[in-house]
């Protein structure tokens, strides 16, 4: 233990002026520091497909694909694995590899590579983690003062347009004691109209899943305004029906000529209660149990821009939650999403996807994943529009059930 307060010691101190370049070099002290021959990052990129190495001068690794490695294995588990290491020290020695993922609360950042001159031991593995931990931490905190880790995780250029929405986004995954939200979006270089958002406040889950019409800049645009005009009304503390007012308002004002399909809502954590105004939106599939319990009420309210043609008070829909249930939010980018002969992915398709992804107990991050690929292979990896999807999972402790 006294190394690892030595190494957590030294971490803390250097990464107060640490910048995104800066931590490869930074994780091979800590492996120093650790008594291990070197620790190396990777990180996500932004496809979710492959783990791109972020390395120091003089290392070399190659990205590996999430699907098909040992590496990928743990990242889509969330749990550290042994592997065979292929490689010797300076002095010779067979080195024994450890991966372990890199999560930031419920964010799953990437993997690192340990390689130690033996295998780890109960209590090295636990010193291991807890480091790596600290590591996550201080990647997730430093990301945005530089642009290396951004470019590491990016394999190809991103349009502007989706620049735009990524600088506007949450984590894509965030979990409470009493709720999980993991959300998902694509084509994550070329979005241009879809977006989601969401806050924990008290009591309150609030999220809130976007489509604007229109597709490159403009549609980005709008789509920024939408999720900022989300968040200002949420922190006036104005309520639901107040809050689609709000972001109406402001659409038709800047935008008179466009509109956003969303879907406002409202999750009740002590009791389960689920209010939502669905604003010209496909309706959420309700999941139980492994099953799909049923779709939610659609449409309640005219999309966003346009309910000043309607009456100005929006209809709120309500649906009381059991312990465990899962609410799917999604735009109609993932059930439209059709092969070149026209076949559409459909609701049916999306169901059964998620039945068996709850039959195969996969977290929700994870999940939400396999969805996402599961519609680009559907089109063979050409959207013809945004594709974005929300899971919510309702798990109350039982002191609050």
């Amino acid at each position: 233990m006294a190394d690892v307060l030595h190494a957590l010691h030294a971490l803390l101190r250097v990464c107060c002026c640490a910048r995104p370049e800066d931590l490869p070099v930074i994780a091979h002290q800590l492996a120093v520091d650790l008594q291990v021959s070197e620790l190396i990052l990777y990180l996500v990129d932004y496809d979710q497909t492959t783990i791109m190495p972020h390395l120091r001068s003089g290392v070399d690794r190659a990205p590996l694909p999430i699907d098909t490695t040992l590496a990928g294995r743990v990242f889509a588990t969330g749990q550290p694995h042994d592997g065979s290491a292929d490689t010797r020290d300076a002095d010779g020695q067979q080195l024994h590899r450890l991966w372990l993922p890199l999560i930031h609360g419920a964010e799953r950042l990437g993997v690192v590579e340990l390689l130690g001159t033996a295998p780890a031991t109960d209590q090295q593995r636990s010193d291991y983690e807890l480091a790596v931990g600290w590591l996550a931490q201080i990647v997730a905190t430093c990301r945005t003062y530089g642009d290396a880790l951004e470019q590491t995780r990016r394999r190809q250029p991103m349009q502007l347009a989706a620049e735009i929405i990524w600088n506007q986004l949450p984590a894509l995954t965030f979990h409470t004691t009493d709720v999980a939200v993991s959300a998902v979006l694509e084509p994550c270089y070329d979005v241009g109209g879809d977006a989601f958002d969401y806050a924990v406040n008290g009591d309150i889950l609030h999220v809130g899943i976007f489509d604007s019409v229109g597709h490159g800049i403009s549609a980005s645009a709008l789509t920024a305004l939408v999720v900022n005009a989300y968040r200002n009304a949420r922190r006036c503390g104005l309520d639901l029906a107040d809050t689609y007012r709000s972001i109406d308002k402001w659409v038709h004002d800047q935008y008179p000529d466009k509109f956003c399909t969303a879907v406002l809502c409202e999750l009740h954590l002590p009791t389960g209660t689920y209010r939502k105004i669905s604003a010209g939106h496909p309706g959420e599939l309700l999941l139980r149990d492994g099953k799909l319990v049923k779709e939610l009420l659609t449409p309640t309210a005219l999309p966003l821009g346009l309910g000043h043609l309607d009456d100005p008070i929006p209809a709120i829909a309500e649906e009381s939650l059991q312990p465990g249930d899962r609410i799917l939010l999604y735009t109609d980018g993932v059930t439209e999403a059709r092969t070149e002969a026209g076949e559409y992915f459909g609701t049916d398709r999306l169901r059964d996807f998620v039945n068996n992804a709850l039959t195969d107990r996969l977290h929700a991050a994870e999940t939400m994943r396999r969805l996402v690929h599961a519609i680009l292979a559907h089109q063979n990896g050409d959207l013809q529009d945004d594709a974005s999807a929300a899971l919510v999972e309702w798990r109350p402790q039982p002191s609050r059930s």
